[in-house]
């Protein structure tokens, strides 16, 4: 398998795992947040209230693990592939928080809603027909 090949597959890999953690993680994340009650900005009392509260629960800590493990697939894919083609193509991630929303919070999602997902989509398709990476190395 040449160089191009390997790199290649493995920017795709780490992008899959990108979306697979980072759109898991926002939904936990969401789900934590909505058992924990109620969140409001109106005093700094309130504020740490809501914080207590949302670091008490097991899906808030889960979310934000699986967030971390995003951040550092982010990070290692763009140690070699373009910023200008990884930002986009994680951008599918977006599609699997609309279904994981709709699907394991319940949450109703109207039609305009599921077409500005299948653009998304049609743009990650567009940009992953292109080079992972277009600069020389260092």
């Amino acid at each position: 398998m040449s160089l191009a090949r390997r790199v290649r597959l493995k920017t795709y890999v780490m992008i899959a795992l990108m979306i697979l953690f980072g759109a898991s993680g926002d939904v936990l994340l969401g789900k934590g947040m909505r058992e924990s009650g109620g969140f409001s900005i109106a005093s700094p009392a309130s504020i740490f209230d809501g914080l207590r509260r949302g670091f008490q629960n097991d899906m808030v800590w889960l979310g934000m693990s699986s967030l971390i493990v995003f951040f550092i697939c982010y990070m290692l894919v763009l140690s070699w592939a373009d910023y200008s083609f990884v930002s986009p193509a994680s951008a599918s991630s977006y599609a699997v928080v609309t279904f994981l929303s709709w699907f394991a919070l319940g949450e109703s999602v109207p039609y305009v809603r599921w077409a500005g997902v299948a653009v998304i989509c049609l743009g990650v398709f567009l940009v992953s027909r292109t080079p992972t990476r277009t600069t020389q190395e260092n």
